[in-house]
């Protein structure tokens, strides 16, 4: 698939802060691409010179080939992670005042279907629930059929049911061959979500990849998660990676079934065993060395 869009050799600098550090870019066309990294990596400045919003200090960013202009301020959506929206309007006013500031439309009967926003239409905006308010949100970053979607963080303090409900909607917009950016801080979702990830980190990619691509590259291992209770002090001498973590032991490895032979034959109570494998938190602490940050 072409990339819809590009950037080369991005550079961002505020003084005595190099934001963003000579950075490439090429997000295919019709996937879901996922922006990750602690807070001060540089993730959201490269968003928003994605979106239009901040011209770079050097480099190039292209849409479709092109510089970005009028076509791409007609055909891009954004749903930022705070919005304000005008007061005293219903969730139906909201979609007919936004449907006014573009030459092209989805109709909006198709929006309160898609984005399910029947129940509400008639509701002042700011009587919606979290939920609720993401959904319209969404719906206004599509209301210009845009082809190019960015989601910033748009999931961030919604309960776990309604963040879940938003996962689909996302896969629901993606499969009608649009392309989303996303950015996150629960990394759950990134794996849901995404085709492909870059982690950013002072101001440089520093990963890249498909998440399993990536999960593979860096661990080839599973953990085995073993109470303390349980082992008694039984795993000196068996020359295991384990660490104590808590309660519990953690031993790496990757030869499973030799592994846990050896746990059995060294009287290790396996009861509680618990095999865990690596996820996208653990690569995320693995190439920046910084925790997820809410």
């Amino acid at each position: 698939m072409p990339p819809i869009i590009t950037a080369t050799d991005l550079v961002k600098q505020y003084p005595g802060v190099l934001a963003v550090d000579h950075i490439d870019l090429a997000i295919p066309t019709g996937i879901c691409f996922g922006l990750l990294g602690p807070n001060g990596a540089g993730k959201t400045t490269t968003i928003e010179i994605l979106e239009g919003i901040h011209l770079p200090t050097s480099g190039t960013v292209l849409y479709k080939g092109e510089p970005l202009g009028a076509r791409y301020r007609e055909e891009v959506g954004i749903q930022f992670q705070h919005t304000a929206l005008q007061e005293f309007l219903t969730v139906r006013e909201t979609l007919e005042l936004f449907e006014r500031l573009y030459h092209r439309t989805v109709p909006i009967a198709e929006l309160i279907e898609l984005c399910s926003l029947a129940d509400i239409l008639d509701r002042d905006t700011r009587k919606i629930s979290g939920g609720q308010r993401q959904r319209l949100l969404l719906a206004l970053a599509l209301i210009n059929d845009p082809e190019l979607i960015f989601l910033d963080e748009p999931t961030t303090g919604l309960d776990p049911q309604a963040r879940r409900n938003f996962w689909d909607l996302v896969k629901l917009v993606k499969s009608r061959n649009k392309t989303i950016v996303l950015t996150t801080h629960y990394m759950e979702e990134a794996y849901a979500l995404c085709d492909e990830i870059a982690i950013m980190d002072k101001g440089r990619i520093v990963s890249q990849g498909t998440p399993q691509h990536l999960l593979s590259e860096h661990f080839g291992d599973v953990i085995l998660q073993i109470p303390d209770t349980d082992a008694a002090g039984k795993l000196g001498g068996l020359g295991l990676s384990a660490i104590q973590a808590g309660d519990m032991h953690e031993i790496r490895t990757n030869r499973l079934h030799h592994t846990l032979q050896q746990l059995i034959e060294n009287g290790v109570n396996l009861d509680h065993l618990r095999i865990r494998a690596w996820t996208l938190e653990d690569l995320f602490i693995n190439v920046t060395g910084k925790k997820v940050s809410p």
